[in-house]
């Protein structure tokens, strides 16, 4: 097992923070890319090469980001139509999500197989997850998992203080 931790940093709007394991050193590199269109975040490991890759669908009516790991897409998470409470699913070939996973607090499953574990950190300033990978084959999928289910937090909140869901 594997541990590593992701903190962005409160009130940055640089868009960049690191994943860093229990030793507290840099494993991966975020990069966000606000002012752009397509919104992007690109998650590099410490030799700067691009692992992972999420991207706002620009121009649909719902909200959707697909996530690319090694230059190939994953899995995607869109919101459905919903007047009560915002709805998301994530559509991904043999990986499942079980938990609140709107407030990190889940199990990722390949195939019915549990291969990490999220969970958010309190009493931190900002938003902090403490995330256990099980299979180190899914290590970069789990990371931009979390990085993509962060985006989309982000995304309904900015979303809800413009006044639309």
């Amino acid at each position: 097992m594997k541990l590593l931790y992701i903190k962005q940093k409160v009130f940055s709007l640089s868009g960049k923070f690191t994943v860093k394991d229990q030793q507290e050193k840099d494993v991966y590199y975020v990069e966000g890319s606000f002012m752009q269109i397509p919104k992007t975040f690109s998650i590099m490991n410490t030799t700067r090469d691009e692992v992972a890759l999420i991207t706002k669908k620009v121009f649909s009516f719902l909200p959707k980001f697909f996530v690319e790991v090694n230059g190939r897409e994953v899995l995607t998470i869109k919101k459905e139509f919903s007047f009560f409470k915002a709805r998301y699913t994530i559509d991904a070939a043999g990986i499942e999500v079980h938990g609140n996973w709107l407030d990190m607090d889940f199990q990722v499953l390949q195939h019915g197989e549990v291969v990490g574990k999220v969970s958010k950190e309190w009493f931190t300033w900002g938003d902090s997850y403490k995330v256990q990978i099980l299979n180190e084959e899914m290590e970069a999928i789990i990371i931009a998992l979390v990085v993509a289910i962060d985006c989309v937090k982000a995304d309904q909140a900015a979303a809800s203080s413009a006044g639309t869901t």
